[in-house]
């Protein structure tokens, strides 16, 4: 990996529509090669990403409302972080219990293994609800 000292900061507006995720994924390639992230670490936080994004899609605002989704994006002293905001209905994913991935798919409750997808490739997941907003924050070391 690169090693870059620079500031990167960039957003994007998507709509709570999956056919935006093409969209998305632009973006996150973009910042990636921008901050010189490998290719691999970059699928990586892709998925995450997406997992994360595609949940505010689907659950945030009541079915067939229209919504927002503001993804910003900030590389900084080594991290990236990614802001991921919207108006929906407040949802802390960092609340939910780890899933038991020692137990069978029979065996587990559906759900669940999209937030342990992406605390497992990210460093860090901080959730605030900030002015009638949910804010999350995923954060990667990429130094």
């Amino acid at each position: 990996m690169e090693e870059k000292n620079n500031c990167i900061a960039k957003s994007i507006t998507l709509s709570n529509n999956v056919a935006d995720v093409p969209i998305l994924a632009g973006f996150v390639e973009e910042v990636c090669e921008e901050a010189g992230i490998n290719m691999a670490t970059m699928m990586q936080l892709n998925l995450a990403i997406e997992e994360a994004v595609v949940n505010v899609m689907d659950y945030a605002y009541p079915a067939g409302t229209e919504g927002d989704v503001l993804v910003d994006a900030k590389v900084d002293n080594g991290q990236l972080h990614i802001i991921i905001t919207d108006k929906g209905t407040p949802f802390d994913p960092t609340a939910k219990a780890d899933v038991d991935t020692t137990l069978s798919a029979e065996e587990r409750n559906i759900g669940g293994l999209g937030i342990h997808l992406i605390r497992t490739i990210m460093d860090d997941v901080i959730y605030e609800r900030v002015d009638d907003r949910n804010v999350l924050t995923l954060i990667k070391k990429i130094q």
